[in-house]
């Protein structure tokens, strides 16, 4: 039974809380190896398996997980790469999807049965994730743009009246190479965070007043909960899907700021 869905030892109503995401070690004395790396690790095994039945042997009339995997790749193509990329997008296709991949299935965990944790839930997945984007961007920036050149596109883009530099600049500085990359985590952390405590209070509500204490004003308390749960996790499917989304579009973004100065 997963976390979310542990009875009470007593009649009294908790609401879950922080503890949702404290995971043990899996063996003693590897505090890092718990749960949500075990589930990374089973996350990175499935995007490496479908991605290989997927495209190993193409056919020319695509069938079963080539045809799943080639819409897949059409969508993170025609909605994420191209739009922010244009030439240069089929060269960071094979990141772009994998991370829409990766992110997506780590999200969807906190939907399947019996793991039900969002593992992008836990700071430190999204964390190294934008780490790693920021390390990338730094790298093209400098390479593309050289590294004086970069930093005054950024801070001193273009066209506008020249007193005005004065608040852009700092802004653009702090912005581009700090801000920007902290939200990316953040914003997908939050949303995970947020989405699993909300499902996880109205399950809690549902099996409280439904099963371990059950009286005639509290029942459709408990049942309240169990549609909320219904109702929240098919709109949680929804945002584990999109927050995928958002995140490897802005990595596109990001990667294409740093390919071409702005003008």
């Amino acid at each position: 039974m997963s976390a979310t869905l542990t009875p009470l030892a007593s009649d009294e109503f908790h609401a879950p809380g922080l503890g949702l995401f404290d995971w043990p070690p899996i063996v003693d004395g590897q505090a890092w190896f718990n749960k949500p790396a075990l589930y990374a690790l089973i996350a990175v095994l499935v995007v490496v398996v479908f991605s290989f039945f997927a495209f190993s042997r193409p056919k020319l009339v695509p069938r079963g997980v080539q045809n799943v995997g080639e819409l897949a790749y059409e969508f993170v193509r025609d909605q994420i790469a191209r739009p922010n990329l244009g030439k240069n997008s089929d060269r960071w296709m094979p990141l772009l999807f994998s991370l829409f991949l990766f992110v997506w299935i780590m999200n969807l965990f906190g939907s399947v049965i019996f793991i039900q944790f969002p593992v992008m839930s836990r700071i430190g997945y999204p964390a190294i994730l934008s780490i790693g984007i920021w390390l990338l961007v730094m790298y093209l920036g400098i390479k593309h743009q050289g590294p004086i050149g970069f930093f005054k596109n950024v801070m001193f883009p273009p066209g506008l009246p020249g007193w005005i530099y004065v608040l852009v600049a700092p802004i653009e500085l702090v912005s581009t190479f700090f801000l920007r990359h902290i939200t990316h985590a953040v914003r997908l952390f939050a949303t995970m965070m947020a989405g699993h405590l909300i499902v996880a209070l109205f399950s809690e509500v549902g099996w409280h007043f439904l099963f371990v204490k059950l009286t005639p004003l509290g029942a459709p308390l408990g049942v309240l909960g169990v549609l909320m749960t219904i109702l929240l996790t098919a709109f949680e499917l929804f945002i584990q899907a999109l927050q995928a989304y958002v995140f490897a579009l802005l990595a596109a973004m990001y990667i294409n700021d740093a390919l071409h100065a702005a003008h």
